[in-house]
């Protein structure tokens, strides 16, 4: 390592002993020091050397930090809803206990700085929150009420254990009983509760759809656009001159379709397929071209990234863009002139890209066809024109083919059930049911695969000296070995082997996986691994995506509905147009950095509010069946109870332990089990109880049951399941 370019092993002790707070993943710390991308590696290895050392020490995910011992420690409060509260530190070794009366304002959620009190030998170390850094979340939403001379709001979330006042100023036309969301204005130490004001009245409690209003504000996902977005995003022209056709791979005559839910109101995606000369596939995917309408670092950009994602709640979209952007300009309507980015790919009868080609393009849809449409015609039971029958019918074998070669590579196959609510028109639950598994839906599927990996590989082409371009990939890391120590010794324990190594490839997962299906145990195994598993993200660094075996991959398909979709076009588009530039490095890679972690997170709570608006329509669903008896699959177990789902409405409720009152239980945490002391019964993942429904909330989203029966252990049937799209990706 070249001195004159790296800093000394001091002067890196020197910079994390001086912030005490900070920890820097190898990237970061090579920003600080000014590292060049050549000698990355190299630096990489020197921390590493410096933690072998104990000069500085290594966190919970790959960051550096201090060696030295501090009385202050900083994380994210998770507070339980008895008041008290623990802090997740960023190592993630320990949690801090801290009290109800040590919480001072923070709230659930929120990163704090805690100061550490002396830990009692053998007990939690315990702390008191001194500064609130980053609050969790913007809006608290809630029931506005009257007091004498003032008003506050009393949170939905049991986990804010404090009301909000509001004053009279404060209320903006908001009436007592509504269900309001509030902003925090003022809660200076010592005081009670904080202050606020409402910024969104969502209506009366039992109106329809206000308690999914309610759940997306929660979770600071914003009910609608600005004016000022509305205007800007009206005045974009969606005229196609002549002009701009010229600059672009002119796709009108191509036979262009696209393949999407009934309820569908964007379609950003469309497909083409035909045979070439030589025998081979030329598959087209065409991408809407939103990068065109949506200038960077304009007003609909800006908003675009503030929201990250689109969230798919119960009976709604949040969306990331207007409808204007999403359902007119952007959207690949059928005998329409549209501006889309292809990426056309040449492939052999076996599956393989041969060449490729990424162009921005015109394309005029043939053909809107749904899910249901596609499907029905491969059933037989639908006639269409060659036109669309002759392709559909070569897009379905080239996918079982593309299928066929990314199971045999390793390509994890997990099809989990997903819950579907539908609601009536004035947001009611009235059933419960499945999301279709269509053969229409892996089509497109894999097709959205290729397209996404061949993007990414793309990339390596321009790689220099330098490295290769910043860029945004969708990365999916190899599991940790502790956790695939503790999946080993959890199969052990079922009978099964599973030889557990340093170097685990989902090609070995896979083919584990196979080796237990229609057991017993399948249903059991196959949830634990998924627990095992890291979770996808972005990133710029290219990792690899461990689930789909492939070596590079990212999001290019969707960005009508993905921020870090839009940035790759821009990103491609600058490739394409104008070459890589070495200086342009300078600024753009901490952008994207920053750009990664902001929609990552957002896809995370995105995901969460999803899920509890889904939760949210279960349980009141369930109140009409409270009383009643089902036959359930045990599909949780922890400390405090078993979770069991009616497989029938695919609800998931909790069996207190304190209801088990057979016996005294104890929980295994090697084979997810509840054991009992005396009669030695067990509890675990996958068996079959019968359960009573006894109390199903939907303001909680909780629904409890007790426990009837255990049935004796019998070989299971296969359940039809839906697909899993979001462990795919």
């Amino acid at each position: 390592m070249k001195k004159k370019k790296q800093p000394f092993r001091e002067e890196i002790v020197e910079y994390l002993n001086n912030h005490p707070k900070k920890f820097l993943k190898a990237k970061e710390l090579a920003r600080v020091f000014r590292i060049p991308p050549r000698d990355y590696t190299e630096f990489r290895n020197l921390l590493r050397q410096m933690v072998d050392e104990k000069l500085i020490a290594k966190f919970k995910g790959n960051c550096y930090g201090t060696a030295r011992q501090t009385s202050y420690v900083q994380g994210k409060l998770h507070v339980k809803t008895q008041g008290y509260g623990f802090l997740v530190t960023p190592e993630g070794e320990e949690d801090v206990f801290i009290s109800q009366k040590n919480m001072a304002t923070a709230l659930d959620g929120d990163v704090v700085k805690v100061q550490l009190f002396a830990a009692p030998e053998g007990k939690l170390p315990e702390g008191r929150v001194v500064e609130v850094l980053e609050r969790a979340r913007k809006y608290i939403v809630g029931t506005l009420a009257a007091a004498r001379s003032f008003y506050y709001v009393m949170p939905d979330n049991l986990k804010i254990t404090h009301d909000v006042f509001v004053y009279d100023d404060g209320l903006n036309g908001a009436k007592p009983g509504q269900k309001v969301a509030v902003v925090i204005d003022q809660w200076e130490k010592g005081q009670p509760n904080p202050e606020g004001h409402v910024v969104e009245i969502l209506g009366n409690p039992k109106d329809p759809g206000v308690d999914v209003l309610a759940v997306a504000m929660s979770f600071d996902l914003p009910i609608g656009f600005s004016k000022e977005i509305l205007d800007v995003a009206q005045k974009i022209s969606g005229r196609i001159t002549p002009e701009i056709v010229r600059k672009r791979l002119d796709l009108r005559d191509r036979v262009c379709f696209t393949i999407d839910p009934p309820d569908a109101k964007d379609f950003d995606d469309a497909v083409s397929l035909q045979r070439l000369k030589n025998g081979n596939w030329e598959l087209g995917v065409h991408i809407a071209d939103v990068s065109h309408y949506v200038k960077e670092n304009g007003a609909i950009d800006k908003e675009a990234y503030d929201r990250g994602t689109s969230a798919y709640l119960v009976d709604r979209v949040v969306a990331m863009l207007p409808e204007r952007l999403s359902t007119e300009l952007c959207s690949l309507k059928p005998e329409t002139d549209r501006l889309t980015f292809s990426c056309i790919m040449e492939l052999t009868k076996a599956g393989h890209v041969v060449r490729h080609r990424i162009a921005e393009s015109v394309i005029h849809s043939k053909k809107r066809f749904s899910y249901q449409e596609v499907q029905s015609f491969l059933d037989g039971k639908l006639d269409l024109p060659d036109v669309f029958a002759t392709p559909l019918r070569d897009m379905r074998a080239l996918a079982k083919t593309l299928r066929k070669q990314r199971l045999e590579k390793g390509s994890l196959n997990f099809d989990t059930p997903e819950a579907k609510v539908i609601v009536d028109e004035n947001g009611k639950p009235v059933q419960l049911t499945r999301q279709e598994s269509l053969e229409s839906m892996k089509v497109v599927e894999e097709f959205m695969l290729m397209a996404n990996k061949t993007v990414a590989s793309h990339i390596s082409a321009y790689k220099t000296e330098e490295g290769l371009p910043p860029f945004i990939y969708r990365v999916h890391e190899r599991p940790t070995p502790e956790k695939m120590r503790g999946f080993a010794e959890f199969v052990s324990a079922l009978g099964h082997s599973f030889r557990y190594d340093s170097r685990i490839s989902s090609k070995k997962l896979s083919t584990f996986i196979d080796s237990i299906r229609g057991t017993d145990e399948e249903v059991i195994i196959e949830n634990v691994m998924l627990r095992s598993l890291m979770k996808a993200r972005y990133d710029v660094e290219n990792a690899g995506h461990f689930g789909l075996a492939f070596k590079n991959y990212t999001h290019f398909t969707s960005p009508i509905r993905r921020y870090a979709d839009l940035v790759v076009h821009r990103l491609l588009k600058q490739l394409l147009n104008h070459g890589w530039q070495e200086e342009q490095r300078a600024g753009l890679t901490g952008r994207l950095e920053k750009i990664c972690q902001h929609v990552s997170g957002r896809e995370v709570v995105a995901m969460e509010a999803e899920r509890a608006s889904i939760k949210m329509k279960q349980a009141e669903y369930m109140m009409q069946h409270q009383g009643q008896e089902f036959d359930g699959i045990i599909s949780g177990v922890t400390h405090f109870g078993i979770f069991v789902e009616i497989p029938q409405f695919l609800v998931e409720g909790l069996v207190h332990i304190s209801d088990l009152d057979d016996d005294y239980y104890t929980y295994n945490e090697k084979t997810y089990s509840l054991e009992g002391t005396s009669t030695k019964t067990v509890f675990r993942i996958g068996d079959a109880v019968r359960i009573r429904v006894v109390r199903a909330d939907p303001a909680e989203r909780l629904i409890d049951f007790i426990l009837i029966e255990k049935h004796g252990k019998k070989k299971k049937k296969k359940r039809r399941r839906g697909k899993k799209a979001k462990v795919a990706e």
